[in-house]
């Protein structure tokens, strides 16, 4: 099943690290990266909030500055993984916190539309009750 894996953290710290430190970590989530690649779909890594637009829908849309929420961790990148199942995907993601300080990874299987479409066969995932 494919999966987005969500990376939050705060933008704060990230973007106060010094060039060294943040090739660092981009360098151990490469090694990460790269044991996965078999598995992976695109990645990306996103600028600052303060480089994001955000258009507010309604009667007349609003267009902003800025990102959508005033949170504590912002939205800083994220992976496309073909995963086994959750498990599989959970182990990825902890193998990325191993290497990558602070921070959160959400998790969220995905649907993948073509034009468009929905395959036929996509079925919505089930939740553990237990979660």
């Amino acid at each position: 099943m494919l999966y987005a894996v969500l990376c939050y953290n705060s933008e704060e710290a990230v973007f106060s690290w010094t060039q060294e430190q943040d090739a660092k970590v981009m360098a151990d989530l490469a090694q990460v990266q790269q044991r996965w690649s078999a598995k992976l779909g695109p990645t990306a890594r996103l600028m600052p909030t303060t480089a994001a637009t955000t258009l507010r829908k309604g009667d007349t849309p609003l267009v902003i500055d800025g990102p959508f929420a005033e949170t504590k961790e912002q939205l800083l990148g994220f992976y496309l993984i073909n995963g086994d199942d959750l498990e599989d995907v959970l182990t990825f993601c902890k193998e990325l916190g191993a290497v990558n300080p602070g921070g959160a990874y959400e998790i969220r299987p995905l649907h993948y539309f073509a034009n468009g479409v929905l395959p036929a066969d996509a079925t919505a995932p089930r939740v553990s009750e237990s979660a």
